[in-house]
């Protein structure tokens, strides 16, 4: 693409403009993250105009800054020629899934463009770039399509449409179609069925390529383990089909193929595990694991989703997310080594010698809990 000697002459100063919005974005999100923490992709994209129109006044761009959204790429557009699109996470994080490839709605006089994202997990904070600049990987998110059938009255067959309950015109207009028609879709699964181009939480993807277990690092490896026991504490259990709704997340969502998947969670035998009575009692080898990413698992219960969790737990979630997942993982374990057992277990694993400290260390930051607990280990 050939860029234009005005957009060349300019660029140093759009991106001037964009590093006060940011600055200005980020002053008013610590006055106000409340706010902010409620807005959304789309309402986020009419604070990023306000304040980019704010910080152009007195500008060369003063007055040329539109909002055009919607089905357009990118967002917001200045002087014709730059544009700036919004992305968002509801996490405290840096990433997320970035616009289509193809850019088929791309408007075609825009020459340059910037990512302005919003971080809307606590703390609340903004980050602009260009737009080439924070692309890291490409995955797939299989949007649907509609499939033909010229003889559906003749059939006697409902269109999609009628089985949905929705009108055709409803659908086409919404601004996020897929939601609906995957809860549809949703609907109709049966145990040990899941939505392969649908992942429950609006953030995830599939990988570009489908990989072995054993192909993967033992960092790789450690991180999908920890998932897997906040997500699916079922796997404590003692059930013959207990690895089955994990096994289908792997495939689904990570693109890992575990042919094995049992000795990743039950090989071991047995280890020793102190009781919060101070006894040393032998467990199964899960109870150790858990152990060994305590820490990892408080972060990852933290910072999922509610959607995530409510999908994985169904039940709805709890303020105290540590221990509602702690409940459930010893209720399941309850039929291996008992609830007493497993609830004394898992609280020594979390809490230490000073439960009463730590549960409100956790309340209050994982990282405090974490601390406490380094300096009682040094000590």
């Amino acid at each position: 693409m050939i860029i234009s000697t005005a957009c060349e002459r300019e660029l140093s100063d759009f991106k001037k403009l964009i590093e006060r919005m940011d600055a200005t974005l980020n002053r008013d999100a610590k006055s106000r993250e409340d706010y902010y923490v409620s807005r959304g992709g789309k309402k986020l994209e009419e604070d990023v105009f306000r304040a980019l129109s704010y910080c152009a006044k007195g500008t060369l761009f003063d007055g040329s800054i539109n909002l055009v959204s919607g089905a357009s790429f990118p967002d917001i557009i200045a002087k014709n020629i730059f544009g700036v699109e919004v992305k968002s996470t509801e996490k405290n994080q840096w990433q997320s899934i970035g616009s289509s490839i193809l850019e088929s709605t791309r408007n075609k006089s825009v020459e340059r463009i910037f990512m302005t994202f919003g971080k809307l997990g606590r703390p609340v904070e903004f980050l602009s770039k260009p737009y080439e600049e924070c692309l890291s990987d490409i995955v797939v998110t299989h949007y649907p399509r509609y499939r033909i059938d010229m003889h559906l009255q003749e059939n006697n067959e409902q269109t999609i449409f009628e089985k949905m309950h929705i009108e055709y015109d409803v659908l086409r207009n919404m601004d996020e179609p897929v939601p609906p028609v995957a809860n549809y879709y949703r609907s109709l699964l049966n145990e040990g069925e899941s939505l392969w181009w649908a992942p429950e939480d609006v953030e995830a993807s599939t990988p570009m390529k489908a990989r072995l277990w054993t192909a993967l690092s033992p960092e790789e490896k450690e991180s999908v383990i920890v998932e897997a026991y906040c997500f699916f504490p079922e796997v404590m259990g003692r059930s013959s089909t207990k690895y089955n709704r994990c096994a289908l997340w792997l495939a689904t969502n990570k693109g890992i193929i575990n042919t094995n998947i049992r000795d990743s969670f039950s090989a071991g035998g047995k280890v020793d595990m102190m009781t919060k009575e101070g006894v040393v009692t032998r467990m199964p080898a899960a109870f150790g694991r858990i152990k060994k990413y305590r820490r990892q698992i408080v972060r990852s219960i933290n910072q999922a989703s509610e959607r995530t969790l409510k999908d994985s737990w169904k039940r709805e979630i709890q303020d105290n997310r540590l221990k509602q997942w702690g409940q459930l993982v010893a209720d399941y374990a309850s039929e291996v080594v008992g609830q007493a057992l497993a609830e004394s277990v898992l609280e020594c694993i979390f809490y230490g010698p000073n439960p009463r400290l730590n549960k409100l260390l956790y309340t209050i930051s994982p990282d405090l809990a974490e601390a406490a607990e380094t300096e009682a280990e040094y000590l």
